[in-house]
């Protein structure tokens, strides 16, 4: 893991090369409660992407991971989270790439084509379909159940999941508990037309949290839906017929 200082926080990353030591770079940005470890690394993305020929990069969002916390809402609006993501670009010399998120990552990294689109070859938006435009449901269960000292205290199925989720990354309960609070911004329809970059929308057909990756596409000039047969949310990520559409969706749309 590098480390890369930007708006108050130690941000962790890690950069891999593929064999060839050259590769179109991916950026890679994870979700909620997540880390680059749990999104990218233990469900085999960086392998694939570097066996493939592509640079693969990831960061901890700030409040994640091995990056550093802060238990200020304020600091965990999309916009400031897509911040860092553009800045590690910058640290890193890259002017454009392949821009990839799951889930709240998929939110951040749709700020960031809008705040730096520049920066933005392409983007794949993994486990977030029109829940982007209409929300994503009631998640304030779930900052309480990420707060509460006892788990079993817990009755909402969602809130739950997370906080079991939680634990066993071993995150900072209070960190994500503000990140909740400020990271659900929504995006309206007409953000999501000024979208222009070729765009792949995946979600799994038994996820109950992303809503419908056709309606999100048909908001947006240039993007096409995959469903991700018989995952959830959860496990989506790593689903292997979504690793090789990505693949292929690279290939169509090189840098």
């Amino acid at each position: 893991m590098q480390f890369l200082s930007h708006d108050g926080f130690e941000l962790a990353y890690l950069d891999r090369q593929p064999a060839s030591g050259h590769g179109d770079p991916v950026l890679m940005i994870h979700g909620f409660a997540s880390s680059h470890y749990v999104n990218w690394v233990s469900p085999g993305w960086f392998k694939t992407l570097n066996d493939a020929g592509y640079r693969a990069i990831a960061f901890d969002h700030r409040g994640h991971g091995s990056s550093s916390k802060s238990y200020d809402e304020a600091d965990y609006t999309p916009a400031k989270m897509a911040s860092d993501a553009a800045a590690l670009l910058d640290h890193l010399s890259i002017e454009r790439a392949h821009v990839m998120g799951y889930s709240m990552g998929a939110r951040v990294s749709a700020f960031l084509a809008l705040s730096d689109p520049e920066k933005v070859a392409t983007l794949v938006f993994g486990g977030l379909g029109i829940g982007m435009v209409d929300g994503v449901g009631d998640w304030d269960p779930i900052a309480a159940a990420l707060l509460v000292d006892d788990p079993s205290q817990t009755t909402h199925p969602r809130g739950r999941s997370f906080r079991a989720f939680a634990d066993q990354t071993r995150s900072d309960r209070r960190a994500l508990a503000a990140c909740i609070a400020t990271s659900r911004e929504l995006l309206s329809e007409d953000d999501m037309a000024r979208i222009a970059q070729p765009t792949l929308i995946a979600v799994g057909t038994t996820d109950d949290i992303g809503g419908s990756p056709e309606e999100l596409a048909a908001l947006m000039p240039n993007a096409r839906a995959f469903h991700i047969e018989g995952r959830d949310h959860m496990l989506a990520v790593g689903d292997k017929s979504f690793k090789q559409r990505v693949l292929e969706f690279y290939a169509e749309n090189p840098l």
